[in-house]
């Protein structure tokens, strides 16, 4: 029987064999990315180090980088699912070391915002909405435009402010907040969408654990943060002062993105925040409030008849 080395060294040097070889190698040497690695490394690599490492120049060309060749994180076409390649020296040797890709660090940062914030589930028709399935009529196109123009500017690292989302019930305010939200998850940008009431129930539960500072942490620091509904629960000093006034301020001083949605006017809800549960009246707190919602955002009307 023919020994192992000498069947390997035949096939190698067979002629079909060297015309892939060196089709593989030209393939590999002249991609953009290979090329520039090599020009940053010109010092430290010789002729020979480079023919040692074309193994790991061929296994990092051929991968998804920032997700630019998978639909989604489950249809990663990379070695390790989740994790994109990138090309480094060791000791003046080439190899590949594997990083998280932007989906993956945007799935991590919202599953672990979910677990954070039970009250962050919303159904499922907002969180699959695009623009695409919008009614593009008279009574929302104020709205869109507004919204794709946010998404532009944001992107593109310009000054982005929020929108205050108005209008009667069930004219699809919360779905175009999905909307906008799906857009930006395309462009990799990560955002979280909380239902008020909800939201507020949960921090008077979250007392009694320990874990109200925690969630107020990750609410002031969530890079765009949409608020949907606000208005519609049953106001309380508490959780008008103590969750969403530090909320806001935060956000506010730190310019961060922040979108809501509301059956009221500015108006009717600053009438809204002024009386609580108690039926006590604090018009001067709920002017704070609103002053932040003000500088957060622009107030745009969503009309229409009701869709739901």
């Amino acid at each position: 029987m023919e020994k192992i080395n000498r069947t390997l060294k035949r096939i190698a040097s067979s002629e079909n064999f060297q015309k892939r070889y060196e089709k593989m190698r030209q393939e590999t040497l002249s991609h953009p990315d290979v090329k520039s690695f090599i020009l940053e490394h010109q010092d430290e690599l010789n002729k020979d180090s480079i023919e040692k490492g074309l193994n790991k120049l061929y296994e990092y060309i051929n991968q998804s980088k920032e997700c630019n060749k998978c639909e989604s994180l489950d249809g990663c076409i990379n070695m390790m699912k989740g994790y994109q390649p990138e090309l480094v020296l060791v000791r003046n040797t080439i190899d590949v070391r594997y990083e998280r890709c932007p989906r993956k660090i945007m799935d991590e940062e919202k599953r672990k915002n979910e677990k954070l914030i039970k009250s962050l589930y919303v159904p499922k028709d907002i969180l699959n909405a695009t623009f695409e399935d919008l009614e593009h009529d008279d009574n929302r196109i104020d709205a869109i435009q507004k919204s794709l123009s946010f998404i532009l500017n944001y992107e593109q690292g310009k000054p982005a402010k929020g929108l205050f989302l108005y209008g009667e019930f069930g004219v699809g305010k919360s779905y175009l907040l999905g909307a906008i939200a799906n857009k930006l998850a395309k462009k990799q940008i990560s955002s979280m969408i909380v239902y008020v009431p909800e939201l507020l129930r949960e921090m008077k539960s979250s007392i009694a654990d320990s874990t109200l500072n925690e969630k107020i942490e990750a609410l002031k620091k969530e890079p765009i943060l949409m608020l949907d509904d606000i208005g519609a629960e049953a106001m309380s000093s508490w959780t008008r002062d103590e969750v969403l006034g530090p909320i806001l301020q935060f956000r506010m001083l730190e310019s961060l993105p922040t979108f809501f949605t509301s059956n009221f006017d500015l108006k009717g809800l600053e009438h809204h925040l002024t009386y609580s549960q108690r039926g006590e009246e604090e018009k001067m707190k709920a002017r704070r409030i609103m002053e932040r919602i003000r500088t957060l955002s622009q107030p745009v009307l969503v009309d229409g008849p009701n869709r739901r």
